[in-house]
């Protein structure tokens, strides 16, 4: 995961693709799709609707990068996008308002064409990229529809692709599949042949299924309750990162800043997972180093944040591009921790217990709640996450790619951080606050969690031998 200014962008000739203009019209005179809106896709555009009318446009799209070698056919290209247009049912799916009700509509898969539009060359990367942000700023937008955009970067020895969706549509996992199968579609489109793929279930058929369970809970419902009483040990909101971040609590919403830099190379991280394997793996690991670490910087006695897991439970969700995240919280006394191992004990404890809580979406939690929690940034909290890359089709392949997963950075008080286990070990991303003391304390961050985990990494290839 990167931003864009990070994802080796070069000069050629730039093509676009849109929805066609009279697939967009025939998409006013829609009927509404009775199937609703996930709870984290209505929290989503709500909060965006919240902090435009406050007069800031935030940013908040995701998008994908990568290389296509060789000489490149932008008709078969164009097919191959259709195709997987076509794919995912979301992407042709939007919302639009009743009064203050979000109701879904639909395009049928016949009514999809793309449109494709020759912008011209840019013989400066940096123009290009700045160019390429705005373009998926106004494109890629939460409040309008179509809200997403392909396009590509056409030079002689091949060429690459950029596509960018509102966050409503895609999750990291989502846009990290992309590469292989726009790479197979190609591929297909070229030789003239159909791609033996059933098409992925429907992201908008999980938005029933998980509304209707979540909505079948009350205020009296026990998760509910957990979380009532975390957000209570929390001073009555979500967990922000618990270190000094500079900021002004009067002022503005500051901007944002991004790091992104491996944490440590293959050897390391495999040696860091075998020595976490016995507590549940890296993720603890990662969550154990960090309560230490925010003790360590912040003194805080017990590390209270929400982990992102995914809530794709059933396999025919798989291959579905969609947003398939939850959060689960979990209370940490490393205070009690008296060493790593304590920790990651403490850890592996915390989310035994609420793992399961992060299938019930957030939003219909708070809702219950009657809590009132307007919105004035994206992120309601703070996140440290943890992805095992792996095993996604295509991976080993991503680096020759140039593939990268985009995240678009730009305004916040919050820290997010994302990382990654690749195949060259393991990747540190993060955007936060952009002052003088959070770029002080989340630099010392990342280099204690590098510590971590090479400390951890040694001591466990000395055991071995």
């Amino acid at each position: 995961m990167t931003d864009i200014q990070r994802c080796e962008i070069r000069p050629g000739r730039l093509v676009e693709w849109t929805l066609h203009p009279t697939a967009v019209e025939a998409a006013l005179s829609l009927p509404d799709d009775h199937r609703p809106p996930a709870y984290v896709q209505e929290s989503h555009v709500r909060t965006a609707r919240s902090v435009r009318q406050d007069g800031l446009f935030m940013p908040t799209w995701l998008g994908t990068a990568f290389d296509i070698p060789g000489e490149v056919d932008l008709d078969v290209l164009q097919v191959a996008l259709r195709a997987w247009t076509l794919r995912h049912e979301t992407l042709r799916s939007g919302f639009r308002w009743a009064g203050d009700e979000m109701r879904r509509f639909t395009l049928d898969a016949d009514a999809v064409a793309l449109h494709r539009n020759d912008v011209g060359h840019f013989s400066e990367a940096e123009t290009l990229t700045r160019y390429l942000q705005d373009r998926f700023d106004t494109a890629a937008d939460a409040l309008s529809w179509p809200n997403f955009i392909f396009a590509a970067v056409v030079r002689d020895d091949g060429t690459s692709v950029y596509m960018a969706f509102d966050h409503s549509n895609v999750d990291s996992y989502s846009i990290q599949r992309i590469t292989a199968e726009i790479h197979e579609l190609y591929a297909a489109a070229l030789e003239g042949r159909a791609v033996n793929a059933a098409p992925p279930a429907s992201y908008i058929d999980f938005c029933v299924s998980e509304r209707t369970e979540a909505d079948r809970i009350d205020d009296t419902h026990a998760i509910v309750s957990r979380w009532r009483e975390f957000i209570a040990r929390c001073d009555g909101k979500l967990p922000d990162f618990p270190v000094d971040l500079g900021l002004d609590p009067e002022g503005p919403l500051p901007t944002q800043t991004f790091l992104h830099e491996m944490l440590v190379d293959e050897a390391d991280a495999a040696a860091f997972e075998a020595y976490c394997r016995p507590y549940g793996g890296s993720l603890v690991g990662v969550l154990a180093a960090v309560g230490l670490i925010v003790r360590e910087i912040g003194g805080v006695q017990v590390y209270r944040t929400v982990v992102p897991f995914h809530t794709r439970v059933k396999s025919q969700w798989s291959d579905s591009v969609g947003w398939y995240v939850g959060g689960a919280p979990i209370e940490v006394p490393v205070a009690q921790a008296a060493d790593f191992d304590g920790a990651l004990e403490l850890v592996r404890a915390a989310l035994r217990e609420n793992r399961l809580m992060a299938r019930m979406p957030i939003a219909r939690v708070l809702q219950l709640l009657g809590a009132d929690f307007r919105p004035t940034s994206p992120d309601l909290y703070s996140i440290v996450s943890f992805v095992d890359a792996r095993g996604i089709p295509g991976s080993e392949r991503w680096q020759g790619l140039k593939a990268y997963g985009l995240i678009r950075v730009s305004y916040g008080d919050q820290v997010c951080a994302w990382i990654t286990r690749l195949h060259e070990g393991m990747q540190f991303a993060c955007r936060y606050p952009d002052t003088d003391v959070a770029h002080k304390n989340m630099r010392l961050c990342i280099e204690r969690l590098r510590e971590f985990i090479v400390t951890v990494a040694r001591q466990e290839l000395v055991t071995r031998v």
